[in-house]
């Protein structure tokens, strides 16, 4: 049964059960609500809660465990014999999991029937034939083990389907029979409901924090497999990049880190500026009907897709750098440079900048203001000394929130600064040229991990090991924009 049918089916028993609960404990009070422990209302979301939700998070974790012990379970049963030199598991594995998937498109398909993809051959049968019939990309043949192992793998996960199914059904009419029971009208259903939100909440708090302890981990995973066969010292202190998937690989990773730093700073250096402008001016100076269009018309930048931006790099911003700056003043001859992907670049931060800035200006109190107007202050001296002081808190938020898109930015800097990476032998002219061609960690790991190659490799794996990286700068940004935050907190609170 797909999921999607087994999830309709639990929330339509859960409203069932709402309006029973409800019913049900209106009836043993008389229909006289006075006589209720709780609102009716409750009692329905008892009854909803009591049906849904149990049976909805034992269905979510199943979907999230039981394909990786099934993985597991298959991946121990594949012998070593199997595994071709150089290659891995975790490739072979995918070769597995490309196969079940075309023999559930043979069997859905009336290719063959479900007792002839159980009892298939690959000694026997031109496998990989049958299987690309059906459509399924099949990069490599079809072996037996892995034809084995693909059969077992779509044993375990109709079994694992079936068994979903049946746990969730039970566990949905279990909880709709509870609530049933228990729907009285002195039954506490506010202080259950009340606890159960709140549960609630907590669990959705937990998902976002370990989403973000499972992506830092297999970030680390992987990278340690990426220092297992690179020195750490030659990544992170190399001043060369030049993957050769053939071997002999320079995987120094301050070029890149050099490129990065360089386009965000000149991109903050037009975004900043521009934004925390724009936003004093629409706060402090601009008319109510001046500001009801023009921060929507500033806030249009920040939907445009990045493509687009690129395009724009590309065509215009590009050619116009080259033929009346770089040129001109003997600095290059690409409309590819850190300059151009930096201008355009903070084009898209200023709404980041200017919106979340105007925000935090106009949650300053009024009395402020009007304090230092009664002091005799300027407009320009209260907005220096007393609005943008207390502001800055919201404003350096607003500063790190630019900068780590900056930091993360790929398909701007793709096509407006290039994709060479920065030569750190050429010179200090060479490395802080703003018209030349650079590229940026962001883009590297695309590449790295663009087209048919060697998952095992230190050129794929070096992917992981630089989105570490990323993640360590951005971390760093915060912690230096909290200890800044806090700073002048304590000295304007």
């Amino acid at each position: 049964m797909p999921v999607l049918w087994i999830v309709l089916a639990v929330l339509g028993l859960g409203l069932i059960g709402f309006f029973a609960a409800r019913a049900r404990a209106l009836a043993s009070a008389g229909n006289d609500i006075r006589k209720l422990h709780s609102l009716p209302g409750y009692y329905g979301w008892y009854g909803f809660m009591l049906t849904a939700v149990p049976s909805l998070l034992v269905l979510a974790a199943w979907l999230m465990l039981a394909p990786a012990w099934i993985e597991n379970t298959v991946s121990s049963q594949i012998p070593d014999t199997a595994i071709d030199r150089g290659g891995s598991r975790s490739l072979v594995m995918a070769e597995v999991r490309r196969a079940a998937g075309a023999l559930d498109r043979a069997v859905e398909q009336g290719l063959m029937d479900e007792a002839r993809s159980r009892d298939l051959r690959a000694d026997f049968t031109d496998v990989t034939e049958h299987l690309k019939q059906t459509g399924a990309i099949i990069t490599s043949t079809v072996t037996q083990p892995i034809l084995r192992a693909a059969q077992d793998y779509r044993v375990m996960a109709h079994a694992s389907r079936r068994n979903m199914t049946i746990v969730v059904g039970l566990l949905a009419v279990a909880g709709f029979a509870l609530a049933m029971t228990r729907a009285d009208k002195d039954f506490r259903a506010r202080n259950i409901v009340e606890r159960g939100i709140r549960l609630i909440l907590i669990l959705a708090s937990t998902i976002a924090i370990l989403t973000t302890v499972g992506i830092v981990l297999s970030m680390l995973f992987e990278t340690r497999h990426f220092l297992d066969d690179y020195s750490w010292r030659e990544f992170f202190f190399g001043t060369k990049w030049a993957p050769d998937f053939r071997g002999n690989s320079s995987l120094g990773m301050l070029p890149l880190l050099w490129g990065t730093l360089y386009v965000s700073l000149v991109a903050l250096l037009v975004a900043v500026p521009v934004g925390l402008f724009a936003a004093i001016y629409l706060s402090e100076y601009a008319g109510p009907h001046l500001r009801a269009v023009a921060k929507p018309m500033i806030e249009i930048l920040a939907g445009i897709p990045t493509i687009v931006y690129g395009l724009f790099a590309l065509i215009t911003v590009g050619p116009l750098l080259r033929d009346y700056l770089a040129q001109p003043l003997g600095l290059g001859n690409s409309t590819n440079s850190v300059m151009t992907a930096g201008l355009v670049m903070g084009v898209m931060l200023i709404p980041f900048v200017s919106s979340l800035s105007d925000d935090i200006i106009n949650a300053v109190p009024q009395a402020m203001r009007d304090g230092s107007f009664g002091l005799g202050a300027t407009h320009s001296e209260t907005v220096r000394q007393v609005v943008l002081p207390a502001a800055l808190p919201g404003i350096v938020g607003a500063v790190l929130l630019a900068a780590s898109r900056a930091i993360g930015e790929t398909m701007i800097v793709v096509m407006g600064a290039g994709a060479a990476a920065a030569q750190m032998d050429q010179g200090l002219g060479a490395i802080v040229n703003p018209f030349q061609a650079m590229t940026t960690v962001t883009v590297k790991i695309v590449s790295q991990l663009t087209g048919d190659t060697d998952f095992a490799s230190p050129e794929t794996l070096v992917a992981f090991a630089l989105g570490l990286t990323l993640f360590v700068m951005t971390l760093g940004l915060n912690v230096l924009a909290l200890y800044i935050v806090r700073k002048y907190r304590e000295q304007y609170e």
